[in-house]
């Protein structure tokens, strides 16, 4: 039986255009009848609940308002989008210490009004700031999670389906660890209409050139900077990710994404980071531990082992 949400009210923490891109995202699924919007700029944050209000004859009824931390209360999701965006150059590492201090001073006052939400952190880094909500809050790891590396999935599976001739949708293939520079394409297990790659590339007899796989991996990881150099910020992608997490919570869908969450591996350590995980009602309900190629395990461990290291220079 789904144990799906009747009447959600979801809270946007953080309006700028990330959040609000998400919250015009979700009102145009139809996905939940009250959205608060919150934001240090109040005027701001009234204007654009003001100007997706003004939709409301074109979407299913919604109440959306602007308000203070107290509008988290009832709330079955809260997502935080709030802290400084990345710069031109800046890597999302670089966001660290400025991001963590903020979040330090707004988690207390979103759990003091939700204590019963489910968090989901949008903001970079967001593996983290995952990790410092994590302990902020004092919630178990399956109701803490953030963004992690869902969108970096759908760009290798955008450049698959360009360079195969398929539908994105045909391809199943995953990107784990930091939402960052360290991220893994989990090449060995990426399959098209269910067959490995390598298998549908000898089916499909068209020739691939020499690296090719080697320069996917490269605009998936440099895709953020060349957005950013071009027009500043990006906002619409990760709002449909967003949108997505939040649709399988709501939902009740148990679907799978690699959403950024505490692992229970030892091997890992204690970090949050992205590994496929089912999403329900409750949150995280389940992680998979993929059986990676040897050289994909040894990138994990890296790419844990920097988000360790950040983590332990965080007065946590």
């Amino acid at each position: 039986m789904s144990n799906a949400l009747r009447h959600p009210k979801i809270a946007v923490v953080g309006v700028g255009r990330v959040g609000a891109t998400t919250a015009y995202a979700m009102i145009l699924e139809g996905l939940v009848p009250e959205l608060a919007l919150i934001d240090i700029d109040r005027r701001r944050c009234e204007g654009e609940a003001m100007d997706l209000s003004h939709g409301a004859s074109f979407v299913r009824p919604v109440k959306i308002y602007a308000g203070d931390f107290r509008a988290c209360q009832g709330a079955d999701l809260v997502i935080i989008a709030a802290g400084a965006s990345q710069k031109p150059g800046e890597t999302r590492l670089d966001l660290t210490f400025k991001n963590a201090h903020i979040f330090k001073d707004i988690v207390p006052k979103i759990t003091a009004q939700a204590p019963d939400s489910i968090l989901l952190v949008v903001t970079n880094p967001v593996d983290i700031l995952t990790y410092v909500t994590l302990k902020m809050s004092g919630f178990p790891p399956e109701r803490v999670l953030g963004s992690g590396t869902v969108l970096d999935s759908s760009r290798f599976r955008h450049l698959l389906a360009e360079h195969c001739g398929v539908d994105a949708r045909n391809i199943h293939a995953y990107v784990v660890g930091e939402h960052g520079d360290s991220e893994v394409l989990v090449w060995s297990r990426a399959n098209v209409i269910g067959l490995p790659i390598a298998d549908f590339c000898q089916l499909c007899g068209q020739g691939c050139p020499p690296g090719w796989q080697q320069e996917i991996s490269s605009q998936v990881r440099r895709a953020a900077y060349e957005i950013i150099e071009r027009k500043e910020a990006t906002y619409y992608a990760v709002a449909l990710a967003v949108r997505r997490i939040v649709e399988s919570i709501l939902r009740d869908e148990h679907s799978v994404l690699t959403v950024s969450t505490l692992t229970p591996m030892p091997e890992i350590g204690e970090v949050c980071l992205s590994l496929p995980a089912v999403l329900g009602s409750r949150g995280r309900e389940r992680i998979f531990r993929v059986n990676l190629a040897p050289e994909e395990e040894i990138q994990l461990q890296q790419s844990a082992r920097l988000l360790r290291e950040v983590i332990e220079r965080l007065d946590l």
